[in-house]
């Protein structure tokens, strides 16, 4: 592999033109695509094989034109202190409220709160639903419009109004933090480099690989249904990854330049090395997000996929337009060591041979291996505590901040119908088969009412062939809680019995029956995606470092920084430590994605790490070096790099803890101590502590896998005997002439 990937950097250095320009199309027609499609909304959400999902296919089936899938809207109501919603003006304003939301053209139906019990026992609050005939992401923009210039002509009589449900949910905004992460990312770069031209490389190459990963996810977001935030997701992932993998490859060729290579040369070298390690790297990111698709929930498929495709497109821009590029800053890229006269270029190098920090702190570790194994592990062991208090669920308008119209809603329908009024269930009795129907509906309803927390339980409302009927139940808790989680079981419970009884179904959907069956379809799936994932890159680790210690320590490394982000992620978002700090306005259970999506996502970073810096350290020894001295050498080429990369790809991860949307600030700020943990307590220290302590045992690999595993020479052993062959060429040339 070094050796296609050395005349591929060479090729593209050369024919940077060409490069350049196929990129440059590339993203055109990338721009092109996305500037003509549909703007990316919701996507529609699904769990298959769960039975909320079966419920609700049923009721697509048998209420024909009901709307199952459509937006919903509460516009909720609160009379001024001493006055009631009942009274003749309030009631007034109420019904031409209803009247003017009739009216829209994508409307279904909107239900009156005087005829349909919407109003509260005390009589100050009402609310009226909105049902819509598309989905939240078919919405168009004027009937959101609409729906909020009502709420404002009700608000100008006197009253209170608030909107909640789906059909408000905008594009989230990751805000100005997102800029202040790639400000952080430049300064890291120019610290790094010692040049600013050479900062800006990775940084205006990465951004070309971002643009053409979202800009493509935009022109398919219409015809593969991709939420608004996949490609947030992929933009935050590949801008990490697209300015590690230049950053990587910027590094080792100015560091072959500092040994006196040509520059074509170098950049061959540069991608034959330095490449070889992103190539894996990208690999297992790439294994990781695409196994995502083992869940089976298509949304989060499609996020990891949409994910993966951005950083392969990183992968390849590094391997080419980085050389190309770099073809074109000539001698403005220095090597090694150097800086630009800005940065205090041409200066007396009085420290030239002192050793580096990365030196120096490998040194360390290689002295007092087991001090800093047990330090390591014990500090991520304690961050790991919180993890143990877990609770998962999906965010609702529960959680969104109090500024919200939505978040207001939901609390006006709490304090007057009750908490449990924001998560009702709905259970379909699928009665087809049964002689009787209307008694099964009976049953099903009185044996839900003798069940413990269950406010209300409407009356069974028949389809039109009295063979299915839909049943509403109120919870007495907040649809977030442990006990409508119980609740749910109970009924499926209850359930089971009729359907012994009658042979009718009885499922329960909703909202949050839906939250609570892909919360328990992704625990049960976190084990096996784990097997997965972590088996895969295994395999590939052994191929990359011969080896089967490095790898096993790689991976059991990887779980401990993953548990210690999960623990960090309760301590805020659901302990409310540094709410404030972090901008987290409600506490509240995990998002159901967050473990397994971090374990995917995190799994593939830490892997980078592992990957960019025990490649070093297995070149040293490979080129004869002892295993201690190895780990000092590799440190003291690749430390410095790691440690920028980890920095950058933290600042750009913390940029999205400023978004609006619950989901990606919660991913961005777990993505960031995640890889604050690995990158600095993992890769940086547990790494060389046991490979000090394994020594040459490290790399042992059994003769017979030895011989069945392919040589991918990442270490570029094939470039250093094409060296000494090249140098043996010379000499005979040498004698020749002599």
């Amino acid at each position: 592999m070094a050796t296609f990937l050395y005349r591929l950097g060479r090729f593209s250095f050369r024919k940077r033109h060409v490069v350049a320009l196929f990129w440059v199309a590339l993203l055109a027609l990338a721009g092109a695509g996305a500037a003509g499609a549909p703007a990316a909304g919701n996507s529609s959400f699904s769990i298959p094989g769960t039975e909320a999902q079966k419920a609700f296919d049923l009721l697509d089936e048998r209420f024909p034109g009901a709307s199952a899938d459509g937006a919903t809207a509460r516009v909720v109501f609160k009379a001024p202190d001493g006055e009631k919603m009942t009274d003749p003006g309030n009631k007034a304003a109420v019904q031409e409220t209803v009247d003017e939301l009739s009216g829209g053209a994508e409307v279904a139906q909107v239900s009156d709160p005087y005829q349909g019990g919407g109003v509260s026992q005390d009589g100050t609050v009402a609310y009226a639903s909105v049902t819509y005939k598309v989905s939240g992401m078919e919405l168009e923009e004027t009937s959101r419009e609409a729906l909020e210039a009502a709420a404002e002509d009700a608000r100008d009589s006197g009253l209170t109004v608030e909107i909640g449900g789906d059909a408000l949910q905008a594009v989230p905004e990751t805000g100005s933090a997102e800029i202040i992460g790639i400000g952080v990312a430049a300064v890291v770069l120019v610290i790094t480099l010692g040049s600013l031209l050479a900062a800006g490389l990775p940084l205006l190459t990465a951004i070309v690989g971002v643009g053409i990963g979202v800009a493509t996810i935009t022109a398919l977001a219409s015809t593969l249904d991709l939420g608004s935030t996949t490609s947030i997701l992929a933009s935050m992932i590949g801008l990490a990854v697209g300015i590690d993998y230049a950053l990587f490859v910027v590094s080792r060729y100015r560091a072959e330049l500092a040994e006196g290579r040509e520059r074509e040369e170098a950049a061959g070298r540069a991608v034959g090395t330095a490449g070889s390690a992103v190539v894996f790297a990208g690999l297992t990111v790439v294994i990781a997000l695409v196994g995502l698709s083992v869940v089976n929930i298509p949304m989060l498929t499609k996020m990891g996929i949409a994910a993966a495709g951005t950083v392969a497109v990183a992968v390849l821009i590094a391997l080419t337009l980085i050389p190309a590029v770099l073809g074109y800053a000539g001698r403005r890229v220095r090597p090694a060591g150097e800086k630009s006269k800005l940065l205090g270029g041409g200066r007396a190098k009085d420290k030239a041979d002192r050793p580096n920090m990365g030196t120096r702190w490998a040194s360390f570790v290689v002295r007092r291996p087991l001090a800093v194994l047990l330090l390591g592990i014990v500090g991520l062991g304690a961050a790991a505590v919180p993890a143990g208090s877990l609770e998962l669920g999906l965010p609702d308008d529960g959680s969104q901040p109090t500024s919200t119209t939505q978040r207001r809603a939901y609390d006006l329908l709490s304090e007057g119908f009750g908490p449990g009024f924001n998560g009702p269930l709905v259970v379909v009795v699928d009665a087809q088969g049964s002689d009787d129907p209307q008694a099964v509906f009976q049953q099903a309803g009185d044996e839900i009412k003798a069940l413990d927390n269950v406010v209300n339980v409407a009356p069974a409302a028949p389809n039109k062939a009295g063979d299915t009927a839909t049943i509403a139940v109120i919870p007495d808790a907040k649809p977030s809680s442990a006990a409508t989680e119980d609740l749910v079981h109970d009924i499926r419970a209850a359930g089971a019995d009729i359907k012994d009884d009658t042979g009718a179904d009885v499922l329960v959907t909703g909202a949050t029956a839906m939250n609570i069956d892909v919360s328990q379809k992704l625990n049960d799936a976190l084990v096996p995606y784990l097997v997965l994932v972590v088996g895969l890159a295994f395999l590939l680790l052994i191929v990359v470092f011969r080896s089967i210690l490095v790898p096993l320590k790689a991976a059991l490394g990887f779980l401990l920084s993953v548990l210690a982000a999960l623990g960090a992620v309760v301590a805020v978002y659901q302990w409310g430590w540094l709410s404030g700090l972090m901008g987290v306005e409600e506490t509240g259970p995990i998002m159901s994605m967050m473990p397994i999506f971090m374990v995917g996502v995190v799994f593939g970073l830490a892997m980078d790490y592992e990957v960019f810096l025990v490649t070093r350290i297995r070149e040293a020894h490979v080129h004869g070096e002892k295993p201690s001295q190895a780990v000092v050498t590799g440190f003291r080429y690749s430390a410095r790099v790691v440690t920028a990369a980890a920095v950058i790809m933290i600042a750009v991860f913390s940029g999205f803890i400023g978004s609006s949307d619950s989901m990606v600030k919660m991913i961005g700020f777990g993505l960031a101590i995640a890889v604050l943990f690995d990158a600095f307590v993992v890769r940086m220290a547990i790494v060389p502590a046991v490979l000090a302590l394994l020594g040459a045992k490290a790399w042992w690999l059994p003769k017979w896998l030895d011989r069945a595993l392919p040589n991918v020479d990442v270490e570029g052993e094939s470039l250093a005997v094409h060296d000494r062959a090249a140098d043996k060429d010379d000499e005979d040339k040498e004698l020749v002439r002599a």
